[in-house]
């Protein structure tokens, strides 16, 4: 199993999980002929595609997907936040519950915390990866998770940078309030991570950093030593082996 990330920033998200014979979208923010495009235009093996959340770096192609008949998941309020409610492909997820079947991968849907109508995080299981844990546009999260082999989290700023920020103007101060309450920090990542049990875990990457509130290189560094795992910052383009197992 690969990852390859196609896009992770505010100008829009999309990651597959591709083993060459079948393929699982996570967010649909990017143009659908640059998925075709890291699909080698086999979109084919596409299962389904998984968006968190309305907003439009994470949403705003959902309806080409929906063309090219590749079925949607997603939480029931953005189904609705999308006004999606009357296509057959669009899957309206509930919290908890049992995993719904996306090809061979099993997706179950977990409750975050940003200013949207109803996202969600996603836990992704394929024999191939193990359980992925994917999180984004969240300020934290509330739910430890166990079995995970790899782990696909939000880093997108650290206070300090942040401050510094509004303190120079380059910064508006009614976007930190909002950055604050609907983003997660280095800190508070760093802190989730650590509340989970890592034993098992194989790669860690860091999505969705601000270009201007964060550090990627200091990000990856301390990342890697808190945890002692392998650690990316996700970039366009990036392809990451992503197996149960590094071997």
């Amino acid at each position: 199993m690969k990852l390859h990330v196609i896009g992770s920033s505010s100008s829009g998200n999309c990651y597959v999980l591709d083993n060459g014979k079948e393929a699982l979208v996570i967010e649909c923010g990017i143009a659908f002929k640059q998925v075709q495009k890291a699909m080698d235009f086999d979109i084919s093996r596409i299962a389904g595609a998984l968006v968190s959340h309305e907003h439009g770096d994470h949403a705003k192609h959902v309806a080409k997907f929906l063309e090219a008949r590749i079925p949607c998941y997603m939480s029931e309020g953005t189904r609705d936040a999308l006004h999606l409610g009357e296509n057959r492909l669009v899957c309206g997820m509930k919290p908890g519950g049992n995993p719904y079947h996306v090809g061979k991968f099993l997706v179950q849907g977990f409750e975050t915390r940003h200013d949207a109508a109803d996202p969600f995080g996603f836990l992704i299981y394929h024999p191939e990866c193990g359980m992925t844990l994917f999180a984004t546009d969240t300020y934290y999260l509330e739910y430890t998770f166990a079995g995970l082999n790899n782990i696909l989290i939000e880093c997108n700023y650290r206070q300090d940078i942040l401050d510094a920020n509004i303190a120079s103007g380059k910064l508006n101060p009614a976007l930190r309030n909002r950055t604050v309450k609907s983003h997660m920090s280095f800190d508070t990542c760093k802190e989730t991570l650590l509340c989970n049990d890592l034993s098992k875990v194989n790669n860690i990457v860091l999505i969705h950093l601000s270009s201007g509130n964060s550090d990627a290189a200091a990000f990856r560094d301390g990342i890697q030593k808190a945890t002692h795992k392998t650690v990316y910052v996700a970039e366009s383009g990036m392809q990451i082996l992503f197996n149960k197992t590094p071997f």
